[in-house]
């Protein structure tokens, strides 16, 4: 395994973000057509973790937390070609580590990855609702 090193903030260039995003399948599922969007993921998120080899971005966790109670990893990216070499439990572990003591972590998990969760000890919750943008809502 390449020399990876990890890092903190989101002061990242949304292009870099956008390729990795692409080249870990998240593209598919994330508004990446959109630098307007992207931009705005990257500057709002409060808690983002890196991974780098070299110059190369190759893994993003990025979270929205009160960093006392609860987090949502909203992004757990990492290139295909880095996938299997523990990067997303570093980013995960690297996360957990800035939050506080007894702050929880939440996500909704993209479909290949169902599996993948439950094998580094998060646990199946039944009760997660989505209400998108173009969904009605009665006022």
């Amino acid at each position: 395994m390449a020399d990876i090193e990890y890092s903190y903030g989101n002061d990242l260039d949304p292009e870099r973000v956008t390729e990795l995003y692409r080249d870990s399948t998240l593209g598919e599922r994330r508004p990446i057509d959109d630098p307007a969007i992207v931009r705005d993921m990257l500057r709002h998120a409060n808690l983002m973790v890196t991974a780098w080899d070299g110059e190369l971005l190759v893994g993003v966790a990025r979270t929205l937390t009160d960093f006392s109670y609860v987090g949502y990893l909203s992004d757990l990216a990492v290139r295909l070609s880095y996938q299997r070499q523990g990067i997303g439990v570093e980013l995960i572990s690297r996360t957990r580590e800035r939050m506080g003591p007894r702050s929880m972590l939440v996500l909704l998990s993209a479909p290949r990855a169902v599996g993948y969760y439950p094998r580094i000890g998060f646990t199946k919750h039944e009760s997660a609702w989505i209400l998108r943008a173009s969904d009605p809502f009665p006022l």
